[in-house]
């Protein structure tokens, strides 16, 4: 009964090796002897009938795991602790299986063995191979579409930045623009204001000796009527609407020619440094307001300096790449720098707004920075602020380079009084066409006065009317702001009539049309007596040459 209850033993051992796909071992641990069951065989890659010895057991051992075996056995033999390892061997055909090996020592008397079973676990390590695979490439598509939505996130919101920084740009573009429309449409009624006083009082002063009481409060009024005339002139700056004389320059020149007037200008407390290579290209100008600009800016700089600094002016070529506020190219940079209270952002940010001063009442107007800031628009170039509140300004003026230092181009004359007028036996009829009654009467008084002869038309049309009638007009002087037709039109229409008609356009400021009356003399108010004789000498000799060469 005992042998048979054995039988059966070893006969469901047999089934439940066979059923698992288990191969059984034993490893004398004295002589390192393997003895290895065929389904053990098969597992390493052996046939029933090869030899299996530990030696070639652990020749088999994949060359990366040879030393965790023998470590693993080791351990059990010395410790008496079950055997458990998985590691790969290679077949004898060269590819590489996964076992799973499980073992526990046993001890007798005579010896001590290892006895255990072993089970081929290729598929399930391949399996798991390509699972952790996929679980790390999933793991990289993830951190990788992490950060893609990451940068996108940054983008929007960069891009929303941006847009807001646009938008505000925007928005004070558009403010500065509409104060410069409205300045410029101001400036425009204040100057015709200001020439029916220029030209009542300048008939005034005529009639009254200087050297009395009532002379000097003449000329009193005359003065202040001449500075509210350069008011309106740097309000037509900001507007970029201002009449320029633009001629070829060499900055370098133009900055040492004004150091000594900068020099009284600044006092013995500031240091002032000018830096200006020669050979810096030419810029197209002009010269007058530069001059007045730049002696703006380093008045500033004084102010900005009550217990004295240094002040560094430079010269330089600068590239812009293109935007906003400057078009792309090569520009000469005029540069103004000074040590001193500087600007916070806030303050920044408004500089170049008309009228925003931080000077104390009476000490500044407003209108430096914004003048500056719309001659340089005009003149196609642009200024810059830089400034660190405590630490001082740099005010930038960019200004186009030339390559063609030609002729001086007269976009329009610059008005000067040249003193009294002197007829000089010159008579002329002139039509003088405005729609404003003031305009209308002084400006006929100060001809009248010269000894001409005027017709006076409060309209295009009724201008038209007076050449349609045949009465003879040397001259045509019109303003061109006009209700129904422009000056340029009356203009057309004149010549349309009497081509060889001399017209004198008078305007507040340069509001023309590209290419529309380029031919026509202008006449910028406010004029004084003495600039209308010259431009009414100009037009009859102008006209009287035209015919000889006609003839």
């Amino acid at each position: 009964a005992r042998i048979r209850e054995l039988d059966e033993g070893e006969a469901h051992l047999r089934i439940a090796l066979t059923a698992g796909h288990l191969g059984s071992w034993i490893l004398d641990l004295s002589s390192y002897t393997l003895t290895a069951s065929t389904t053990c065989k098969a597992i390493f890659g052996r046939l029933e009938t090869d030899s299996f010895t530990y030696e070639e057991l652990i020749a088999s051992t994949h060359p990366e795991d040879h030393e965790r075996v023998r470590a693993a056995i080791a351990k059990s033999s010395e410790t008496g602790c079950d055997y458990a390892i998985e590691y790969r061997n290679v077949w004898q055909n060269g590819t590489v299986h996964w076992v799973e090996v499980r073992a526990r020592v046993v001890r007798d008397d005579r010896m001590a063995r290892l006895v255990g079973v072993c089970a081929d676990v290729t598929l399930r390590k391949t399996s798991e191979d390509q699972l952790r695979r996929v679980n790390e490439l999933l793991e990289v598509k993830v951190l990788e579409r992490t950060a893609q939505l990451e940068d996108a996130h940054r983008t929007v919101l960069e891009e929303i930045r941006q847009r807001e920084h646009t938008e505000k740009l925007l928005r004070q573009v558009q403010k500065l623009e509409m104060i410069g429309q409205l300045t410029g449409g101001i400036a425009h009624d204040f100057n015709n204001l200001l020439m029916a006083i220029m030209a009542n009082l300048e008939l005034v002063r005529k009639e009254v000796p200087p050297e009395e009481r009532i002379g000097r409060l003449v000329d009193g009024a005359l003065k202040g009527a001449q500075r509210g005339a350069a008011l309106t002139q740097r309000l037509l700056a900001f507007a970029r609407q201002q009449v320029l004389k633009v001629e070829p320059v060499q900055m370098s020149a133009l900055v040492h020619g004004m150091a000594d007037l900068l020099e009284r200008s600044i006092g013995s407390m500031i240091e002032l440094v000018i830096d200006t290579p020669p050979d810096v290209p030419f810029t197209r100008v002009d010269t007058n307001q530069v001059e007045l600009a730049i002696l703006n800016l380093v008045v500033n700089a004084r102010d900005a300096m009550p217990d004295g600094g240094a002040i560094h002016i430079s010269v330089d070529t600068a590239h812009s790449p293109g935007d906003s506020d400057l078009r792309a190219g090569d520009y000469v940079r005029v540069s103004v720098t000074d040590t001193g209270t500087g600007m916070d952002a806030a303050t920044l940010a408004k500089a170049t707004e008309p009228f925003f001063t931080t000077k104390e009442v009476g000490k500044g107007t407003g209108l430096g920075l914004s003048m500056i800031h719309g001659l340089a628009r005009q003149l196609q170039g642009a200024l810059r602020l830089e400034s660190t509140y405590g630490k001082g300004t740099c005010a930038s003026l960019w200004l186009p380079v030339t390559g063609r230092p030609a002729a001086e181009e007269r976009i329009a004359d610059d008005p000067k009084d040249d003193g009294p007028a002197d007829a000089s036996e010159l008579r002329a009829t002139v039509l003088v066409v405005d729609d404003d009654p003031l305009i209308l009467s002084s400006t006929s008084y100060l001809l009248q006065d010269l000894g001409h002869e005027v017709i006076e038309a409060a309209s295009g049309e009724a201008a038209l009317q007076v050449l349609r009638a045949g009465q003879k007009v040397d001259v045509l002087l019109t303003d061109y702001s006009m209700p129904k037709m422009t000056g340029v039109e009356l203009a057309t229409a004149a010549r349309a009539l009497r081509p060889i008609l001399p017209v004198i356009l008078a305007t507040g400021y340069a509001e023309l049309p590209e290419g529309a009356g380029v031919d026509l003399p202008r006449l910028r108010k406010p004029y004084q007596q003495s600039r209308l004789l010259q431009e009414i000498r100009n037009a009859v000799n102008n006209s009287v040459s035209r015919q000889s060469g006609a003839q």
